[in-house]
């Protein structure tokens, strides 16, 4: 499986886990974007901005443009 597949599989699976979290619990904005050390969404945004990140880099390393 190559990296690019792990890293997709890895962010749909970060999607659902969220969007489980959101229908049983709801997502208050404060918890979302300044969560409290231990939240289940502390580090999310900044796991999943990465993931994408690394995405769009194996992108333009696929198709030999820079960002």
């Amino acid at each position: 499986m190559s990296e690019k597949t792990k890293l997709i599989k890895e962010m749909l699976e970060m999607q659902k886990k969220f969007i489980a979290y959101e229908h049983k619990d709801g997502v208050d904005p404060k918890d979302y974007y300044a969560p409290e050390s231990g939240h289940v969404l502390d580090g999310y945004r900044q796991k999943y901005n990465d993931i994408a990140t690394k995405l769009i880099d194996i992108a333009h390393e696929e198709k030999g443009s820079h960002r």
